[in-house]
Protein backbone atom coordinates (compact mmCIF):
# COMPACT_ATOMS: atom_id res chain seq x y z
CA UNK A 1 0.00 0.00 0.00
CA UNK A 2 1.20 3.36 -0.92
CA UNK A 3 2.07 5.80 2.10
CA UNK A 4 0.26 9.01 2.20
CA UNK A 5 1.61 12.06 2.79
CA UNK A 6 0.58 15.46 4.51
CA UNK A 7 2.49 18.67 4.92
CA UNK A 8 2.80 19.62 8.66
CA UNK A 9 4.36 22.57 8.75
CA UNK A 10 6.36 25.64 6.15
CA UNK A 11 6.69 26.16 3.36
CA UNK A 12 9.47 28.98 5.37
CA UNK A 13 11.99 30.60 3.10
CA UNK A 14 13.87 28.58 0.54
CA UNK A 15 14.62 24.22 1.11
CA UNK A 16 14.92 22.77 4.28
CA UNK A 17 17.88 20.71 5.10
CA UNK A 18 18.23 17.92 7.62
CA UNK A 19 15.40 15.89 9.94
CA UNK A 20 16.08 14.11 13.24
CA UNK A 21 14.55 12.67 15.61
CA UNK A 22 13.89 14.64 18.86
CA UNK A 23 11.74 13.24 21.28
CA UNK A 24 8.56 12.39 20.07
CA UNK A 25 9.11 15.12 17.47
CA UNK A 26 11.71 16.09 14.71
CA UNK A 27 14.00 18.54 14.62
CA UNK A 28 14.90 20.13 11.18
CA UNK A 29 16.72 23.15 9.44
CA UNK A 30 15.38 25.85 7.02
CA UNK A 31 18.45 26.32 5.37
CA UNK A 32 18.03 30.16 3.50
CA UNK A 33 16.46 30.91 6.34
CA UNK A 34 18.89 29.58 9.09
CA UNK A 35 16.82 28.40 11.30
CA UNK A 36 16.30 25.11 13.63
CA UNK A 37 12.64 24.39 14.22
CA UNK A 38 11.12 21.57 16.02
CA UNK A 39 7.79 19.79 15.06
CA UNK A 40 5.16 18.12 17.80
CA UNK A 41 3.40 16.04 16.38
CA UNK A 42 0.93 16.28 19.52
CA UNK A 43 0.54 19.88 18.82
CA UNK A 44 1.11 19.78 15.39
CA UNK A 45 2.97 23.41 15.93
CA UNK A 46 6.49 23.96 14.67
CA UNK A 47 8.70 26.15 17.07
CA UNK A 48 12.15 27.71 16.57
CA UNK A 49 15.00 26.22 18.31
CA UNK A 50 17.85 27.46 16.55
CA UNK A 51 18.80 30.78 14.85
CA UNK A 52 21.31 31.95 12.50
CA UNK A 53 22.78 28.50 11.94
CA UNK A 54 24.29 29.75 8.29
CA UNK A 55 23.17 27.30 6.01
CA UNK A 56 23.08 24.36 7.79
CA UNK A 57 21.58 21.32 5.75
CA UNK A 58 22.34 17.78 7.46
CA UNK A 59 22.02 16.70 10.71
CA UNK A 60 23.21 13.96 13.28
CA UNK A 61 23.18 12.86 16.89
CA UNK A 62 26.15 11.48 18.29
CA UNK A 63 25.95 8.76 20.91
CA UNK A 64 25.86 10.90 24.07
CA UNK A 65 22.89 12.97 22.36
CA UNK A 66 24.85 15.61 20.80
CA UNK A 67 23.22 17.33 18.10
CA UNK A 68 25.35 17.69 14.78
CA UNK A 69 24.79 19.93 11.72
CA UNK A 70 26.54 20.44 8.51
CA UNK A 71 26.85 23.58 7.77
CA UNK A 72 27.20 24.62 4.05
CA UNK A 73 27.61 29.00 4.77
CA UNK A 74 30.40 28.25 7.30
CA UNK A 75 32.45 24.75 5.19
CA UNK A 76 32.13 22.80 8.21
CA UNK A 77 30.42 20.92 11.04
CA UNK A 78 28.99 22.15 13.92
CA UNK A 79 27.37 20.96 17.48
CA UNK A 80 24.68 22.98 18.68
CA UNK A 81 25.68 22.14 23.11
CA UNK A 82 22.35 22.85 25.14
CA UNK A 83 23.45 25.90 26.53
CA UNK A 84 22.65 27.64 23.36
CA UNK A 85 26.45 27.44 21.34
CA UNK A 86 27.28 26.85 18.37
CA UNK A 87 30.58 24.95 18.31
CA UNK A 88 32.78 24.21 15.54
CA UNK A 89 33.76 20.68 14.66
CA UNK A 90 35.95 21.03 12.22
CA UNK A 91 39.92 20.53 11.20
CA UNK A 92 42.13 20.75 7.87
CA UNK A 93 42.49 18.04 5.53
CA UNK A 94 46.07 17.68 4.39
CA UNK A 95 46.21 20.96 5.47
CA UNK A 96 43.41 22.61 3.42
CA UNK A 97 39.66 23.92 4.39
CA UNK A 98 37.20 21.09 2.73
CA UNK A 99 33.80 22.42 0.91
CA UNK A 100 30.64 22.08 1.82
CA UNK A 101 29.17 19.49 3.99
CA UNK A 102 25.42 19.03 3.32
CA UNK A 103 24.62 15.45 5.45
CA UNK A 104 26.66 13.56 8.29
CA UNK A 105 26.25 10.55 10.12
CA UNK A 106 27.71 9.28 13.63
CA UNK A 107 28.63 6.01 14.63
CA UNK A 108 28.88 4.32 17.77
CA UNK A 109 32.39 5.21 18.25
CA UNK A 110 31.88 9.15 18.26
CA UNK A 111 33.00 9.38 14.63
CA UNK A 112 31.54 11.68 12.27
CA UNK A 113 31.45 10.86 8.08
CA UNK A 114 29.86 13.57 6.27
CA UNK A 115 29.45 14.24 2.33
CA UNK A 116 31.77 16.94 0.95
CA UNK A 117 30.45 18.47 -2.59
CA UNK A 118 30.70 21.98 -4.32
CA UNK A 119 27.76 23.80 -4.12
CA UNK A 120 27.22 24.29 -8.05
CA UNK A 121 25.64 27.47 -8.91
CA UNK A 122 26.48 30.06 -5.69
CA UNK A 123 29.56 28.80 -3.68
CA UNK A 124 28.69 29.38 -0.25
CA UNK A 125 31.57 29.59 2.84
CA UNK A 126 34.72 31.42 2.53
CA UNK A 127 35.78 31.96 -0.63
CA UNK A 128 38.95 33.50 0.18
CA UNK A 129 40.25 29.36 0.95
CA UNK A 130 40.11 27.63 -2.29
CA UNK A 131 38.11 24.31 -2.48
CA UNK A 132 39.53 20.84 -2.55
CA UNK A 133 40.35 19.41 -6.02
CA UNK A 134 37.55 16.56 -5.14
CA UNK A 135 34.57 15.85 -3.83
CA UNK A 136 34.44 13.27 -1.11
CA UNK A 137 33.18 11.73 2.12
CA UNK A 138 35.72 12.62 5.34
CA UNK A 139 35.78 11.69 8.51
CA UNK A 140 36.34 13.50 11.10
CA UNK A 141 37.36 11.96 14.65
CA UNK A 142 39.34 12.84 17.86
CA UNK A 143 42.70 12.27 18.55
CA UNK A 144 44.38 11.67 22.25
CA UNK A 145 44.54 15.26 22.62
CA UNK A 146 40.89 15.47 22.30
CA UNK A 147 41.17 17.53 18.95
CA UNK A 148 39.45 16.85 15.80
CA UNK A 149 41.25 15.04 12.83
CA UNK A 150 39.87 15.19 9.22
CA UNK A 151 40.33 11.89 6.93
CA UNK A 152 39.76 11.22 3.31
CA UNK A 153 37.19 8.19 3.05
CA UNK A 154 36.42 7.92 -0.74
CA UNK A 155 38.13 8.41 -3.33
CA UNK A 156 35.90 7.47 -6.21
CA UNK A 157 32.86 9.87 -5.65
CA UNK A 158 32.64 13.54 -7.76
CA UNK A 159 29.47 14.73 -5.65
CA UNK A 160 28.21 13.01 -2.68
CA UNK A 161 25.02 14.04 -1.41
CA UNK A 162 23.56 11.54 1.23
CA UNK A 163 25.70 8.97 3.87
CA UNK A 164 24.48 6.63 5.89
CA UNK A 165 25.57 3.62 8.16
CA UNK A 166 24.57 -0.04 7.98
CA UNK A 167 23.25 -1.17 11.68
CA UNK A 168 26.55 -3.22 12.81
CA UNK A 169 28.61 -0.25 11.10
CA UNK A 170 30.26 -2.33 8.54
CA UNK A 171 28.99 -1.07 5.65
CA UNK A 172 28.64 2.67 4.37
CA UNK A 173 26.12 3.75 2.36
CA UNK A 174 26.89 7.16 0.22
CA UNK A 175 24.73 8.64 -2.77
CA UNK A 176 26.27 9.83 -4.88
CA UNK A 177 25.71 12.39 -8.43
CA UNK A 178 24.10 15.63 -9.18
CA UNK A 179 21.26 15.34 -11.89
CA UNK A 180 24.05 16.58 -14.39
CA UNK A 181 24.60 14.75 -18.07
CA UNK A 182 28.19 14.07 -16.88
CA UNK A 183 27.64 12.35 -13.61
CA UNK A 184 26.44 8.83 -12.47
CA UNK A 185 23.70 9.27 -10.04
CA UNK A 186 24.51 5.77 -8.01
CA UNK A 187 23.31 4.42 -4.08
CA UNK A 188 27.11 2.80 -3.02
CA UNK A 189 27.86 0.67 -0.36
CA UNK A 190 31.21 0.63 0.55
CA UNK A 191 32.50 -2.16 3.06
CA UNK A 192 34.98 -0.75 6.20
CA UNK A 193 37.77 -2.99 6.65
CA UNK A 194 38.77 -3.30 10.55
CA UNK A 195 41.29 0.25 9.85
CA UNK A 196 38.17 2.29 8.55
CA UNK A 197 39.47 2.65 5.01
CA UNK A 198 36.92 1.53 2.10
CA UNK A 199 36.90 -1.79 0.37
CA UNK A 200 35.20 -1.32 -3.48
CA UNK A 201 31.94 -0.18 -3.47
CA UNK A 202 28.98 -2.41 -4.72
CA UNK A 203 26.85 -0.25 -6.48
CA UNK A 204 22.94 -1.40 -5.61
CA UNK A 205 20.87 1.19 -7.54
CA UNK A 206 21.34 3.75 -10.53
CA UNK A 207 19.60 6.54 -11.58
CA UNK A 208 18.79 6.92 -15.54
CA UNK A 209 17.71 9.60 -17.87
CA UNK A 210 15.24 10.35 -20.59
CA UNK A 211 14.48 13.00 -22.81
CA UNK A 212 13.62 15.37 -20.45
CA UNK A 213 17.55 14.83 -19.32
CA UNK A 214 18.76 13.19 -15.98
CA UNK A 215 16.50 11.50 -12.85
CA UNK A 216 17.46 13.55 -9.37
CA UNK A 217 19.04 10.62 -7.05
CA UNK A 218 18.74 10.37 -3.66
CA UNK A 219 19.87 13.65 -1.40
CA UNK A 220 18.27 11.87 1.92
CA UNK A 221 18.30 8.31 3.49
CA UNK A 222 17.40 6.97 6.99
CA UNK A 223 17.06 3.41 8.18
CA UNK A 224 14.01 1.54 8.86
CA UNK A 225 13.19 -0.92 11.66
CA UNK A 226 14.14 -3.69 9.64
CA UNK A 227 17.41 -1.88 8.30
CA UNK A 228 16.56 -1.12 5.18
CA UNK A 229 17.68 1.90 3.84
CA UNK A 230 14.52 4.88 3.32
CA UNK A 231 15.53 7.06 0.33
CA UNK A 232 13.97 9.91 -0.76
CA UNK A 233 14.66 11.06 -4.98
CA UNK A 234 13.18 12.71 -7.83
CA UNK A 235 11.58 15.68 -9.09
CA UNK A 236 9.36 16.32 -11.97
CA UNK A 237 11.28 17.85 -14.38
CA UNK A 238 12.32 13.43 -15.75
CA UNK A 239 12.21 10.28 -14.62
CA UNK A 240 8.90 8.84 -12.62
CA UNK A 241 9.10 11.81 -10.22
CA UNK A 242 9.75 12.39 -6.91
CA UNK A 243 9.79 9.32 -4.66
CA UNK A 244 10.34 7.96 -1.64
CA UNK A 245 12.23 4.32 -1.69
CA UNK A 246 12.72 1.30 0.12
CA UNK A 247 15.63 -0.64 -0.45
CA UNK A 248 16.86 -3.82 1.46
CA UNK A 249 20.57 -3.85 1.95
CA UNK A 250 21.63 -5.63 -0.81
CA UNK A 251 19.93 -3.13 -3.06
CA UNK A 252 16.66 -4.47 -3.84
CA UNK A 253 13.62 -2.01 -4.45
CA UNK A 254 11.39 -3.14 -2.22
CA UNK A 255 8.68 -0.47 -2.10
CA UNK A 256 8.61 3.20 -3.83
CA UNK A 257 5.87 5.60 -2.74
CA UNK A 258 5.00 8.45 -4.42
CA UNK A 259 6.05 11.87 -3.07
CA UNK A 260 3.32 14.82 -2.97
CA UNK A 261 5.88 17.37 -3.31
CA UNK A 262 8.82 18.40 -5.69
CA UNK A 263 12.66 17.61 -4.85
CA UNK A 264 12.54 15.76 -1.46
CA UNK A 265 15.81 16.32 0.42
CA UNK A 266 16.27 14.80 3.38
CA UNK A 267 14.58 12.07 6.07
CA UNK A 268 14.30 10.38 9.49
CA UNK A 269 11.79 8.05 11.16
CA UNK A 270 10.46 9.99 14.26
CA UNK A 271 7.18 9.68 16.84
CA UNK A 272 6.35 7.72 19.85
CA UNK A 273 6.91 4.74 18.25
CA UNK A 274 9.44 5.78 15.63
CA UNK A 275 6.72 4.68 12.74
CA UNK A 276 5.95 8.02 10.94
CA UNK A 277 8.42 9.05 8.49
CA UNK A 278 9.15 12.72 7.94
CA UNK A 279 10.67 14.60 4.73
CA UNK A 280 11.91 17.79 4.27
CA UNK A 281 11.81 19.40 0.88
CA UNK A 282 13.34 21.48 -1.08
CA UNK A 283 10.50 23.86 -1.68
CA UNK A 284 10.29 24.55 2.42
CA UNK A 285 8.09 21.77 3.62
CA UNK A 286 7.80 19.47 6.31
CA UNK A 287 5.85 15.77 5.80
CA UNK A 288 4.67 13.18 7.01
CA UNK A 289 3.46 9.87 6.28
CA UNK A 290 0.44 9.10 8.03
Amino acid sequence: MAWQFERVAGPYQGPHGGVLRDGDGVIFSAIDAGLLLRFDPKTKAATEVRRYTNRVNGLGRGPNGELYGAQEGGRRLVEFTPDGRVMPVDALLDGAYHNQPSDLVVDRAHRIYFTDPRHAVIPFGPAIFPFLDHCSVLRLERNDRRAWVATRVTYDTVAPRAVLLAPDEKTLYVADGEPKEDQARELRAYPLRDDLTVDHPAVLHTFGADHRGPQRGIEGMCRDADGNIVAVAGWRRGGPGPLVYVFSPQGAVIASHPFPADMPNKCCFGGAGLDRLFVTTAGGELYCAT
